[in-house]
C-alpha cells in the first residue's frame, strides 16, 4: 500500500467497512451482492463492471481503501458505467485532485470522509431510486384510461376515469369495521370544528374507495383530480384518504399532479416521512411563506414516530372532513418541488430545494383559503411574493444537501432558492 501508507491497517479497514455494508443493507432490506476479495487491477475491475450490468444491478456502491495505481482509474470506469454509483473514500484514500474529475458528474455520488452515515445514506439513495424506478402510481382523472411514464423518474402513471372512484365509493356501506375506523380517527384529534362524525365516516369511505384501487391497479402510489372529479358530487373529498395514506407511506397527491406525487415518492423513500402538498402565499408584513392546503399528514416526524396534533374541521369549500395538523413552532423544514421535464420544456427533470422555519400555524377563518396553512420563514431572504414553484412539498428536517446528492445520482437539475 502506497498511500494512504503502510500506517493504515487496510485489511482491517476492509472487514469493518464490508460489516458495517452488510449491517446497512439488512437495514434498509438490500439486496447486497458484496464482492468476497477486493478489485486488485483494471481487468478485475472490468469483470465487475461486466457481471453488474449482465445482473442488471440497480446501483454500486463503491469503497476505496488505496490511492494508487488503479483505485481511482476503477473509479472513473466504475462512474462510466452508466449504473448510478456511490464511492466511498475513507479520508487518505484521495486527494482534491482524485475527487475533481468526478465531483459533478451525473449518476456518481462521492463521498470523502471517515463518517460511515455518509456511505449508508449512499445506499439509501440507490434504494429509494430502484424503488422509484419501480413505482407505479395511478392517476384518478378525466374519462380515459392509458399509461405513460413520468420522465426520466422511471415512475409509471397509470390513469384511470375519475368515475372509477366514485362508483366504487358508492358500494361502501357502513359497517362496524367504518365505524370502528371512524371512532379511532375521532379519538385521536384534539377537537372537531364545523364538521361532523358522518363527515368522517365517509371520508373513511373514501379511504376505502382509494385502497382498493390501488390494490385492483396493483399500484404503489395514488393521485386524484379531486375537485375536478368530485366538486358536484356527494362523494367525500380525500382530504383524510391522501393524510392517512401518506402517514402509512403510501404516496398520495392532491389534484392529479403528477410533479407533487413525485415529491411524496422521493421524499418518503429518502427520508422515511411523509411531506405535505401546498399552494404558497406571500405574506409581506413579515416576509413569510404560507403553505396552504387541505390535507395534510400528521406523522411528521416519521412514519413509526407518533403523530403530531391534529383538530378536524371542514375543507375551504365548507365541506367534509379536513385533518389540520398543528404544526410545531421552531421546527427546522425543507421544501422541495419536483418539476418534470415536460412540464418546464427542458432535457431533465427540475428539483427546486429550500429550507426555513415554522413559525405559526395560520387560524382559517379569520384568514380565508385552505384549512392547514403553515407559516414559514425561508431562509437565503428570497422575495416571498416571487417564491418559486407550486404544489411544493414541506417536511420535518433540514435535507437540502442531501436531495441535492439524490439529483446529481439520477441526473436531476438541482436548483437551491
Amino acid at each position: 500500500m502506497w498511500w494512504p501508507g503502510a500506517v493504515y491497517d487496510g485489511e482491517a479497514a476492509r472487514e469493518e467497512y464490508a460489516e458495517q455494508l452488510q449491517m446497512s443493507a439488512e437495514k434498509f432490506n438490500l439486496n447486497l451482492d458484496l464482492k468476497a476479495t477486493p478489485v486488485f487491477s483494471l481487468k478485475e475491475a472490468d469483470a465487475w463492471l461486466k457481471e453488474s450490468k449482465e445482473n442488471k444491478a440497480d446501483g454500486l456502491m463503491l469503497i476505496l481503501l488505496d490511492r494508487q495505481q488503479h483505485a481511482w482509474p476503477t473509479a472513473q470506469k466504475a462512474a462510466e458505467s452508466s449504473i448510478p454509483i456511490v464511492i466511498f473514500s475513507p479520508l487518505g484514500t484521495s486527494f482534491t485532485t482524485n475527487t475533481i474529475h468526478l465531483a459533478n458528474k451525473p449518476g456518481c455520488v462521492i463521498y470523502s470522509t471517515n463518517d460511515f452515515n455518509q456511505a449508508e445514506y449512499g445506499l439509501k439513495m440507490l434504494k429509494a431510486g430502484a424503488c422509484m424506478k419501480r413505482t407505479r402510481c395511478v392517476v384518478i382523472q378525466g374519462k380515459e384510461r392509458k399509461e405513460t411514464l413520468l420522465a426520466e423518474t422511471g415512475i409509471t402513471l397509470q390513469y384511470i376515469p375519475a368515475d372509477t372512484f366514485i362508483d366504487i365509493y358508492q358500494t361502501i356501506s357502513v359497517n362496524d369495521e367504518i365505524n370502528t375506523m371512524t371512532d379511532e380517527y375521532i379519538s385521536l384529534t384534539q377537537e372537531i370544528r364545523e364538521t361532523s362524525r358522518q363527515d368522517v365516516v365517509n371520508g373513511i369511505k373514501s379511504y376505502l374507495a382509494a385502497g382498493e384501487i390501488l390494490k385492483n391497479e396493483k399500484a404503489d402510489a395514488i393521485s386524484m383530480d379531486c375537485l375536478g372529479a368530485l366538486a358536484d358530487k356527494k362523494v367525500s373529498l380525500p382530504c383524510i384518504s391522501w393524510s392517512r395514506m401518506n402517514d402509512n407511506g403510501i404516496p398520495a397527491a392532491c389534484e392529479g399532479d403528477i410533479g407533487a406525487i413525485a415529491s411524496q415518492i422521493i421524499v418518503q423513500y429518502l427520508f422515511d416521512r411523509p411531506g405535505f402538498q401546498q399552494d404558497p402565499v406571500a405574506d409581506t408584513s413579515d416576509d413569510t411563506l404560507i403553505g396552504a392546503h387541505c390535507s395534510c399528514p400528521t406523522r411528521l416526524n416519521g412514519f413509526d414516530e407518533p403523530p403530531e396534533p391534529f383538530e378536524l374541521v371542514h375543507h375551504h369549500g365548507n365541506r367534509d372532513a379536513v385533518p389540520r395538523t398543528i404544526w410545531r413552532k421552531g421546527q427546522r423544514i425543507t421544501c422541495m418541488d419536483f418539476l418534470p421535464a415536460e412540464d418546464i420544456e427542458g432535457d431533465r427533470s427540475q428539483m427546486l430545494i429550500s429550507n426555513g422555519t415554522v413559525v405559526d400555524n395560520m387560524n382559517v377563518p379569520p384568514s380565508g383559503g385552505c384549512v392547514v396553512s403553515v407559516k414559514v420563514k425561508m431562509d437565503r431572504g428570497h422575495e416571498v411574493l416571487s417564491f418559486p414553484g407550486f404544489h411544493q412539498l414541506f417536511f420535518y428536517g433540514e435535507y437540502k444537501k442531501e436531495l441535492e446528492d439524490f439529483c446529481q445520482l439520477y441526473n436531476f437539475d438541482a436548483k437551491i432558492v
